[in-house]
């Protein structure tokens, strides 16, 4: 068996076919294997039909053996169980120094965990976030490898060619970092995009309930966004999706209200109260997802529970422009929230993350693309210790150009009787992050009142804890520090 393919890739649903095509179109031979072995037929009598640098295999002791060494297997098969079943069928016919890719939606902590075991093997392991979905995957995604080390080299030539580029035409693709790094970056990215499009949807209710405009008025608005500050993938899809009607009107209003979700949204929510970080925005994003779906219960309560009479008073125009501005400005710490949690995992994971170099690589293919992104770049190209982007000089002056139409929309809102708690806790996030004194003093009053927690003194060095008696029937002894 004549060893000549570049790399395998495993699992021939759209995404791994559209990959196999776009590394074969970009100069390389690649073996196609399916554990449903009739799929390997199916492909390549179709898509992949008069392509003889594309190999089908029947088995994976075939593919292995069609495989240049280092061998490169790239897994895209459903995140979980699945990836662990294929290491575990591979390894036989693999040896020391070959690489497994998993390229699925693959839980960070898992990532850490194959390094680990495929490195006691002698061999290498790559956990690689793929980001745009078919299309991405077909004329290039954006891809955020990580795990051994010694991978990247392996993958670079061939990761790098298949990518998305950006008008200078660089990659987007580079090295996240060890072990798990690369599948939480991928995880933070779909956490961000949670929050950007549940940004949009409360600016889209805002114009439809609070406005009354119609569809065609809001495909306008939304294309007009989309040549400004706010020009992105998902605000260009958005009006898209407002203008598309058939002959029974309007598709998006047709749609079932209840969204649906995969878990890396929840997983963001979940690492970053692990990690203490707030990340409130994504949370907001991904609860909101959960309040949709109880569909059954919110009809039931709309015939009982009643908000205001709304008619909106004013200048319709500048409304629109301030809801503009308050998505920017929402938006903007939906990213900063975002990068506060990777700054805080590469400290807990002992990862060394280029948070410049993840704005890069998000900045085409994958589904958060946006000009804005550049200034997000250029914000740690200018310093790289930057800790929140709500301190570079650029985010600066946006926010505060932002800041009074933003408010106004929250009010609005309110007055409204509209949900937007993304526009909403966004905002809350901002006052609380500039606030020098927050009445956390209080609870941890109440927290030593109650439970002997104790504190610290504004007049006594940090991590010296004090116990106050409050009572004078509670005694001295406390409950020891706490931690936040």
């Amino acid at each position: 068996m004549e060893q000549t393919a570049d790399i395998a890739l495993i699992g021939l649903a759209v995404m791994g076919q559209n990959l196999i095509l776009n590394m074969n179109d970009h100069g390389y031979t690649v073996v196609a294997y399916n554990r449903t072995v009739s799929k390997v037929d199916e492909f390549l009598n179709d898509a992949a039909k008069g392509r003889k640098t594309i190999i089908g295999a029947r088995s994976i002791e075939e593919m292995a053996g069609l495989l240049k060494r280092p061998r490169k297997v790239m897994l895209m098969v459903k995140a979980g169980a699945a990836v662990d079943d294929f290491i575990e069928m591979l390894l036989p016919h693999l040896e020391p120094g070959d690489l497994i890719i998993d390229g699925g939606n693959s839980h960070f902590p898992d990532s850490i965990r194959r390094t680990k075991y495929l490195e006691s093997k002698g061999m290498l392991f790559c956990g690689s976030g793929v980001s745009g979905g078919e299309e991405g995957a077909r004329f290039g995604p954006s891809m955020m490898p990580g795990g051994s080390p010694k991978a990247w080299p392996l993958v670079k030539d061939i990761f790098q060619a298949i990518a998305a580029k950006t008008p200078d035409g660089s990659p987007c693709c580079d090295w996240m970092g060890e072990d798990g790094a690369g599948h939480y970056v991928k995880m933070v990215h779909n956490g961000i995009e949670y929050g950007d499009m549940q940004l949009i949807c409360e600016a889209y209710q805002l114009l439809k309930e609070g406005l009354g405009m119609s569809n065609d008025q809001m495909h306008e608005v939304f294309s007009g966004w989309n040549r400004g500050e706010l020009d992105s993938y998902l605000i260009q899809i958005t009006s898209e999706i407002l203008g598309h009607k058939d002959e029974q009107g309007y598709t998006v209003d047709r749609i079932l209200d209840t969204a649906g979700q995969k878990g890396t949204g929840k997983w963001t929510s979940v690492n970053s109260l692990d990690l203490g970080m707030p990340l409130t925005l994504i949370g907001e994003a991904v609860y909101a997802r959960c309040l949709s779906a109880m569909k059954d219960a919110r009809v039931e309560a709309s015939k009982i529970l009643h908000g205001p009479k709304f008619q909106f008073q004013g200048d319709k125009t500048a409304f629109v422009e301030d809801i503009r501005q308050a998505l920017l400005a929402s938006k903007i710490v939906s990213y900063a929230q975002g990068f506060m949690l990777l700054r805080e995992a590469a400290r807990e994971y002992h990862w060394n993350l280029n948070y410049g170099s993840m704005a890069l690589v998000w900045r085409a293919g994958c589904i958060i693309r946006s000009a804005f992104l550049g200034k997000i770049k250029e914000a740690f190209d200018n310093n790289a210790n930057l800790s929140s982007l709500l301190l570079d000089p650029y985010f600066q002056e946006v926010i505060a150009r932002c800041q009074p139409s933003w408010r106004r929309v929250v009010a609005q809102a309110v007055q409204a009787g509209v949900a937007a708690p993304a526009f909403t806790t966004a905002l809350a996030f901002y006052d609380g992050y500039r606030s020098e004194r927050l009445p956390a003093n209080l609870l941890q009053a109440q927290r030593d009142y109650f439970g002997a927690h104790t504190y610290e003194r504004v007049d006594q060095p940090r991590g010296k804890f004090f116990h106050t008696n409050w009572t004078g029937k509670g005694g001295s002894v406390s409950a020891g520090t706490y931690s936040v």
